[in-house]
């Protein structure tokens, strides 16, 4: 199938260009490897303000609850829900992108995108299957990777990345 453009990824800049692009009459289709939304929606900046959220209500009514009339004994907390909330917070807005990319008719393609020459995108499928794609332009958006330090690199225990830290 040939398209007008084809962006690879599909974080912050990457899914609105899609959006805008199609919404300017091209045909689009966006390529991301992981969740539609990138690192910052799935796995950093918004996950890690929902944790902040909790903790910031977790210490109200550790430490304030009287304040308000409130007398709470035994207050704890299930890292598992908390973890989940987060998780459903990222699950909401990626679905929220997804409907965009619907309701703009952005063809939404999951898998791992690469240069393959001029106006050709191949992608590596989440099945292990390998399509190629052509376009009369493409936008190349994959932003950011967690990355371990040289003499300190994530082993999954002790050292760990954005991911890691929200699953």
């Amino acid at each position: 199938m040939a398209y007008d453009l084809i962006v690879i990824g599909g974080g912050p800049a990457g899914y609105v260009a899609a959006i805008r692009a199609a919404q300017l009459g091209k045909k689009v289709a966006c390529v991301e490897a992981d969740r539609a939304g990138g690192t910052c929606l799935n796995w950093g900046c918004l996950p890690t303000k929902a944790l902040l959220k909790n903790a910031e209500l977790y210490h109200t009514l550790a430490h304030r609850a009287a304040e308000f009339g409130f007398k709470i004994e035994g207050l704890s907390y299930d890292w598992s829900a908390v973890i989940g909330r987060s998780r459903k917070v990222s699950d909401r807005l990626a679905g929220g992108i997804e409907f965009l990319f619907k309701k703009n008719k952005v063809d939404y393609i999951r898998g791992l995108g690469s240069l393959e020459g001029t106006g050709k995108v191949g992608v590596i499928g989440n099945d292990g299957s390998r399509t190629l794609y052509e376009t009369k332009d493409i936008l190349v958006s994959t932003g950011c990777k967690s990355r371990g330090l040289p003499n300190l690199p994530f082993n999954g225990k002790s050292v760990i990345g954005s991911k890691e830290a929200m699953i």
